[in-house]
């Protein structure tokens, strides 16, 4: 870990990196998108007020994956048809980087995999029930969703700022694993991780919501 100290070029805040994988970073005081470049801070967007969030997860929230702790770092949050939800971007205690899949009290944890292990198809060819076999395990595609990206906040392994529409191809297997195909930029992204029961990451430093008891 680590915390350089910079200003925001738009509104001269401190603003600190606590990990240094993070490339990017939203200033707390004028919402900002700021992203590292060297040793300089380029501002390349602002964060629109989010929508009020149901979860009990935030910034800073700790948790313990199969024995791994980490702590959240950031999150993109995501609007559909039916909802919405929060890619919570979590940083383990060796430096490693995780996404927490946090979906109307369905969790799942994910790693990017670099690169994926065959060409992946094109959002046009993707569909419900199409198979992959990848490391000896079988997944199919359960469901496609037509995401609006709504914002960031927090601290991100990469730059992601002004997005649309996104497609996503969310894959599983018969013992709970799970995937996904993330369009967001091409070539794809693919994510593989499991299903997890909110109990069992053992969180602490959440965030108190009305109606929800820990």
């Amino acid at each position: 870990m680590t915390q350089p100290v910079a200003n925001c070029p738009n509104c001269g805040a401190p603003v600190r990196f606590r990990f240094s994988s993070a490339v990017q970073s939203v200033c707390e005081y004028c919402r900002s998108i700021l992203v590292r470049r060297d040793v300089n801070l380029e501002r390349v967007g602002e964060v629109a007020d989010l929508p009020p969030d149901p979860s009990p997860i935030q910034i800073a929230t700790e948790g313990i994956y199969r024995n791994r702790p980490f702590v959240v770092a950031g999150r993109i949050l995501y609007e559909y048809d039916q909802g919405g939800w929060n890619e919570w971007h979590i940083v383990f205690s060796d430096g490693a980087n995780g996404w927490l899949s946090d979906a109307m009290a369905e969790y799942a944890v994910s790693f990017a995999v670099v690169p994926p292990p065959e060409v992946l198809p094109a959002a046009e060819q993707i569909h419900r029930g199409r198979r992959f076999r990848w490391y000896n395990v079988d997944y199919h595609t359960t469901v496609l969703t037509h995401a609006r990206y709504r914002g960031v906040e927090g601290e991100l392994p990469f730059e992601y700022w002004n997005k649309d529409k996104v497609v996503f191809a969310d894959l599983r297997t018969e013992d709970a694993r799970f995937g996904t195909i993330d369009y967001s930029e091409w070539p794809p992204l693919l994510f593989l991780g499991e299903a997890v029961e909110f109990d069992s990451l053992r969180f602490k430093n959440l965030r108190r919501v009305e109606g929800w008891d820990a």
